[in-house]
């Protein structure tokens, strides 16, 4: 065969032949590109913790620390707490500028990206945006005031959301069926661990009282851009794209080496068959005309259609909502400031390690659970679960737990709030946390998924920026904020509401299918009934694939396989 001549992709009619078996190959690839969760993590951990440094804090008010000023005074003595979020604190304001802006420049990111993917690849458009971070980080780690830091976030947010789109996308196309629910839920497992370890890396320096107080935390950050982008360069490209830009070849060459595979492999020729009948089903569905009209097409079709572009698109932008909406990212960006507000804790830093290492503990049972019961089934009762928790942490904190100058809170009632605070992360960490990202990446069909994934990652960044900008007007006991304080989960709960309703009538169950099965399955049934659908026929048999005479040079393949790392 390495002398010459092709191989012919004729498909099959068995639906159990339609990918490749599950190799320790393919899942190294995932569980690497996985990493790039680190990225979004990390930078959702260390801003909180470092809004509450008293270094950073001195440095942004000008203000005299606290021990200074009151030198023979407890750390909970009433005066202390009342100069502390009143005097000796960043101003709202700046903390919503320097949280926020960080997601704003992710939601522009995340939606270049969609374009960057399609251009030169998914692989060189998540190392891109290693470099693009790598920049904000300087500017980052180099400031000493607003300006340069807002600069730094900004671009270091370009970076994240070209990583934070196009990683789900790259580990969907690439992973294994039954197992690609579990493996995309690792990317939310990686989100946790850079979470706890930026919340590690503040908790040893926030009693510093210089530069290297924040400076650290922001510069731990190199390392994973350096890691990610390294390990990217000796990974395959996706087959799914190289099938998108019409090259055979190249797609023959990816799948083998992510499925670990020899190309005169029936498996690699089955499903490279299915991919591309899958593709030019959906070319002659929906036909690529110009560039805007190729954006246009993710809104083409009735949205009361489930297999329409237009709800395909909307589902992925109001999953992702949702997700956030959860009200997680408030206690990840701003725990350390609201547990000062409860009163009675003397230690915010350690309790929002507490909360981080409760989400990185939990995530794991994602693994099992998104293949097992089911990405539908989870979104459902999460939200229920995520309802009760924190009706329950609002209803304690309008009670026992209200700390002011006339009612001191009760510690039990502070520590059964953090308990269920607590419980409230492990069910999110469960469910939405990994379930919204992993149906993002498996509902979009070939001709969008990239621009498709790109605006549903938007969509998290931008409620993100939301979330970022009012929080620290709806909880801050400033006269500027409506000190809403522990009410705020009422919201947090209410929304969850929403996002039970949605869960149940628009979601459907992607479990256990192939990326063009979900496609199908999309066309035939409705999201309440998906999950006793099961497939019946391939694309590569109704699109006729045998009768097209479609090879691949053996030669081609062979050497580009040969000239390959990994």
């Amino acid at each position: 065969m390495p002398g010459g001549g092709a191989v012919p992709i004729t498909g099959t009619t068995d639906v159990s032949r339609v990918e490749a078996p599950v190799t320790v190959r393919a899942y190294l690839i995932v569980a690497f590109a996985a990493f790039g969760g680190i990225f979004f993590g990390y930078d959702t951990g260390w801003m909180g913790g470092v809004l509450n440094m008293d270094f950073f804090i001195k440095q942004y008010t000008d203000a005299e620390y606290p021990d200074v000023k009151f030198p023979n005074l407890d750390p909970l003595d009433p005066v202390v707490v009342d100069y502390r979020n009143t005097i000796f604190s960043v101003p709202s304001w700046q903390q919503s500028l320097v949280t926020s802006i960080l997601s704003a420049g992710t939601f522009f990111g995340a939606i270049i990206a969609g374009d960057t993917a399609d251009f030169i690849g998914r692989r060189l458009t998540i190392i891109l945006g290693c470099l693009i971070f790598i920049v904000g980080g300087i500017l980052e780690t180099a400031s000493t005031g607003l300006n340069v830091m807002v600069a730094g976030r900004l671009i270091a947010g370009l970076g994240v959301g070209f990583i934070s789109s196009i990683v789900i996308l790259y580990m969907s196309e690439i992973a294994p069926k039954k197992v690609r629910g579990a493996v995309v839920a690792g990317y939310q497992f990686c989100i946790t661990i850079g979470i706890l370890l930026a919340n590690c890396v503040v908790y040893a320096t926030q009693n510093r009282r210089d530069t290297g107080s924040y400076r650290i935390p922001v510069a731990v950050q190199f390392l994973w851009a350096i890691i990610l982008a390294v390990g990217l360069a000796l990974l395959p490209e996706s087959p799914r794209y190289w099938v998108k830009k019409g090259k055979l070849d190249k797609a023959a060459a990816a799948l083998g080496r992510v499925r670990g595979q020899p190309l005169d492999s029936e498996y690699i020729q089955d499903e490279l068959a299915e991919i591309i009948a899958n593709h030019e089903y959906e070319m002659s569905v929906l036909p690529q005309t110009s560039y805007l009209g190729s954006w246009m097409a993710c809104f083409k079709g009735k949205i009361t259609k489930p297999s329409s572009n237009a709800r395909r698109t909307t589902l992925g932008i109001c999953m992702q909502a949702m997700q956030q909406l959860t009200g997680i990212n408030f206690i990840f960006y701003f725990g350390p400031v609201f547990f000062q507000q409860l009163g009675s804790i003397s230690n915010p830093f350690l309790i929002g390690l507490v909360t981080t290492l409760v989400n990185v503990l939990s995530t794991p049972a994602s693994f099992v659970m998104v293949e097992k019961i089911g990405r539908r089934p989870l979104l459902v009762f999460g939200a229920a679960g995520m309802v009760i928790m924190q009706f329950i942490v609002g209803a304690i904190g309008a009670t026992a737990g209200k700390n002011t100058a006339d009612h001191p809170a009760n510690p039990n009632a502070t520590r059964a709030m953090i308990a269920f605070i607590c419980l409230n992360i492990s069910v999110f960490a469960t469910t939405w946390g990994p379930c919204a990202w992993i149906v993002i990446g498996e509902i979009f069909p070939l001709t969008i998924r990239s621009r498709g994934v790109g605006l549903s990652t938007a969509s998290n960044w931008f409620w993100n920026c939301i979330i970022g900008i009012i929080t620290p007007y709806l909880v801050a006991d400033r006269a500027d904020s409506a000190r809403m304080g522990s009410n705020v989960f009422f919201l947090w709960g209410s929304l969850c509401c929403v996002s039970f309703l949605f869960a149940f009538f628009f979601v459907p169950e992607t479990k256990g299918l192939t990326l063009e099965q979900v496609d199908q399955m999309l066309e035939e049934t409705t999201p309440r009934k998906s999950r006793a659908w099961k497939p019946h026929s391939t694309f590569a048999s109704e699109m006729h694939l045998a009768e097209k005479n479609i090879s691949v040079p053996v030669e081609t393949v062979e050497t580009k396989r040969e000239g390959s790392a990994v």
